[in-house]
């Protein structure tokens, strides 16, 4: 059952990763510095550290702030969905309790819903954009609550 649920968490973390790339290491480094759990500080240990966290969080705020530019390039150009799916993976297999071979699966469980989620937020933000006419900067803030809410929600899953 533990391992199912941290299945979703893994997925979950992606799918973040595909919304903001580095929303998703600075929720799970926040969750961590605050509380670490044996089995995920064991995982990544940088991650546990408040310096690391406080710097995740600085970047995260600063994609929130610069993903509203006209100049910010594509989340699925070949650099940024990179990206997208490192953060997907390295968050994936951090909530993975077991030791080895889990980690692959539950790294390639984020990558994967790092690539969906990038493609599909991606589209829903044109949608909002183009087709219902929303000002870029009111369309970046629905994705930014939704992620912030995400984000939210995954931590306290990890408790």
């Amino acid at each position: 059952m533990r391992t199912n649920n941290e299945l979703w968490t893994a997925a979950g973390f992606g799918v973040l990763a595909g919304m903001r790339s580095m929303t998703a290491p600075a929720f799970l480094s926040r969750e961590l510095s605050r509380k670490p759990t044996r089995a995920l500080k064991r995982a990544l240990p940088g991650l546990a550290s408040r310096n690391v966290s406080q710097r995740l969080g600085f970047l995260a705020l600063g994609e929130l702030v610069g993903d509203k530019s006209p100049l910010t390039p594509a989340r699925t150009s070949a650099p940024i969905l990179t990206g997208r799916i490192l953060s997907g993976a390295i968050t994936g297999a951090a909530v993975s309790r077991k030791r080895k071979g889990a980690k692959l699966g539950f790294a390639l469980v984020g990558a994967a819903a790092a690539i969906a989620s990038s493609y599909v937020f991606y589209g829903f933000r044109r949608l909002l954009t183009q087709k219902l006419r929303v000002p870029n900067l009111a369309a970046g803030l629905v994705e930014d609550g939704l992620a912030l809410a995400l984000g939210s929600r995954l931590t306290r899953a990890l408790r």
